[in-house]
């Protein structure tokens, strides 16, 4: 039986059907990303499993035993105590089901202790003095204390450092209980998710496979459909022209072929409409000058503490910038810097001539909560101007996904991501040849933010922009400003690099590093070669059987990869979820076992190289 089965589930709110009579299982120890456009219903869905919302029609059918704990989007604003205590309410009652031995003292001290400990918090530290990756990260430890069956995962990376998602992707490649998430972070969804549900238009797909793979069927069958729906309404079209002919179609008497047409048309009502895609331009401003910021001998102080220190470096007319560094280290404040917003404690910051600046502010500031959408964007007026040319601010508005009564919806009743796209559709409504972006992709799907992609890279002018998105990154930036350790605490010094996030990573440091080491989990496709690790300082000489053993580890390592990627093509296989549950298990044993074997010839192959034990 599966640990989960959605059983004619029907769920609406308002509009259309989120969920529309849909079936569905979820198998012990899968690992599934939930995919969707924003407001299709994930999060609803979710909160389904957890039993928090009721379904109007159909049912949510557990596993008898089984739990379920989520994570939610937010962190929410009545929660405070110390850490201990919060981590300790995840645990059942200790009066549940009316039993008052049903949880014993001293086994939710263990527990709690025990994860404080995998999680490296302090369960003496109070709640509310927390930093946003900490407190999420608490909350974490709140939902696996009681090791659900199945923990629920929405957006978990939203607001957190990459050195924090890294963390979280280590945690979760060991977590052996069933897994769903919700994530807009494309690295993170390669690296954890073995299985792919997709909500469109009040349905659930499932892929069954991981999120590359689903990239390129999704594809196919967008096509497909498209062509499938092209020929189903040129016959209408065809249908409609014979009814009109009027006395022809009476004297003809085929009201078989008018039951058809009426049976066509009524199909025709009933399809649900495709969910377009952002229309996103950027308008250019006229040209910069070529240099665009130096920064010389720059240092910030925020009281007694240095945020920057000695900073020297220039903005030229066309870089794409990326800022990397743990939440807190200073990375907003050195943007603000470089546009001359601040003043600096020592240095000298030299703007250059023609900006023309367009500034997308993680914290949304520029958007009035009271305001509605359309006075948001158009500051009140009913037209702006693109691309010299007057348009009507609702018409604008329909290209970034909003419908004419959404446009006149205040912007305090919009989801994230929705306030996302009305911030992007202000700034782009104005000519500009610098942007600046603070953390733009927190909240939007993936196909906007492929989108926002594409149209910085075409862009000619000048991009700085601050992520935690390894993929945008990658994609967008041609080079970095890290935020590095200096080994003191709270300490950081800014480097610059060429490339984007993986290109930082081959060059930092081995100091530089704090991110934990490579996580071990099922839906990480393995590489095609081992890593090579970074170089220590100093090398103890290896003995004669450590010697040997290194260099049989090349041939173990590039076996079990092989073996990997073997059970990752065959769960990737369309039918491979319908097979009976004793052999989805076993598969998903064989693939744990490898990967931890894996895991562990990565590991011993770095001590070996470091000089051996």
């Amino acid at each position: 039986m599966p640990l989960v089965t959605l059983r004619n589930l029907s769920l609406r709110f308002r509009g259309p059907p989120l969920l529309d009579d849909v079936t569905c299982h979820i198998e012990a120890g899968q690992r599934i990303g939930l995919l969707g456009r924003n407001g299709v219903g994930k999060t609803s869905l979710m909160r389904l499993l957890a039993g928090a919302v009721k379904p109007d029609a159909g049912s949510v059918d557990l596993f008898p035993g089984a739990t379920v704990a989520i994570l939610q989007q937010d962190v929410p604003q009545d929660v405070s105590g110390s850490v201990a205590e919060i981590v300790a309410s995840g645990l059942p009652s200790a009066t549940a089901n009316g039993n008052p031995e049903a949880t014993p003292a001293w086994e939710r001290e263990q527990a709690v202790t025990q994860i404080l400990s995998r999680m490296g918090l302090d369960g003496t530290a109070a709640f509310a003095s927390l930093s946003a990756g900490m407190k999420r990260r608490v909350l974490l430890a709140r939902a696996v204390v009681a090791e659900p069956d199945l923990l629920l995962l929405d957006e978990p990376t939203n607001h957190l450092d990459i050195d924090a998602v890294e963390w979280l992707e280590t945690f979760l490649g060991r977590w052996r209980g069933t897994l769903m998430f919700v994530t807009h972070d494309r690295t993170f969804l390669r690296r954890m998710a073995s299985r792919i549900l997709e909500i469109d238009r009040g349905r659930i797909f499932d892929w069954s496979c991981d999120y590359d793979t689903f990239l390129v069927r999704k594809e196919e069958a967008l096509a497909a459909e498209e062509k499938q729906n092209a020929l189903f309404d040129k016959k209408l079209a065809q249908e409609e022209v014979w009814i009109r002919t009027g006395i022809k179609a009476r004297r003809t008497r085929n009201e078989g072929r008018v039951r058809a047409l009426e049976a066509m048309r009524r199909e025709r009502s009933q399809r649900p409409d495709t969910v377009g895609r952002v229309k996103l331009d950027i308008q250019e401003a006229d040209r910069s000058g070529a240099l665009v910021a130096a920064l010389e001998n720059v240092s910030f102080l925020r009281g007694p503490r240095p945020i920057i220190r000695d900073l020297s470096t220039s903005v030229m007319r066309g870089d794409r910038i990326g800022i990397i560094g743990p939440n807190g280290a200073g990375k907003t404040t050195l943007l603000r810097l470089m546009l001359g917003e601040l003043a600096p404690s020592a240095g000298a910051v030299r703007l250059g001539t023609n900006l023309r600046i367009a500034f997308f502010d993680q914290l949304r500031d520029q958007l009035n909560d009271e305001k509605t959408v359309a006075d948001n964007v158009a500051d009140g007026y009913e037209t702006v101007q693109i691309g010299g040319q007057p348009r009507h601010v609702i018409g604008y508005l329909q290209d970034f996904l909003f419908t004419p009564d959404r446009t006149r919806t205040p912007v305090k009743f919009l989801s994230g991501g929705e306030r996302n796209r009305v911030l992007l559709a202000r700034l782009f409504a104005k000519p500009a040849n610098l942007i600046v972006l603070d953390e733009p992709t927190n909240d939007l799907d993936a196909e906007t933010l492929e989108m926002l992609e594409a149209r910085l890279v075409e862009f000619a002018g000048t991009v700085l922009v601050v992520s935690h998105d390894r993929a945008f990154l990658d994609n967008v930036v041609t080079s970095t400003l890290v935020f590095e350790s200096t080994g003191e605490s709270g300490a950081y010094a800014v480097k610059e690099y060429v490339g984007g996030y993986s290109d930082w990573v081959r060059q930092r440091p081995a100091v530089a590093s704090t991110a934990p080491s490579r996580p071990s989990s099922v839906a990480t496709k393995p590489p095609s070669q081992p890593p090579l690790p970074h170089p220590p300082v100093v090398k103890k000489k290896r003995s004669f059987n450590e010697q040997r053993e290194l260099d049989a580890l090349p041939a173990l390592i590039e076996a079990l990869e092989t073996e990997a990627a073997e059970v990752h093509a065959l769960m990737a296989e369309p039918d491979y979820f319908h097979q009976p549950g004793d052999m989805l298990a076993r598969d998903q044993a064989r693939l744990r076992d490898v990967e931890a074997r894996l895991a562990e010839a990565f590991t011993r192959w770095e001590a070996l190289e470091a000089g051996g034990t």
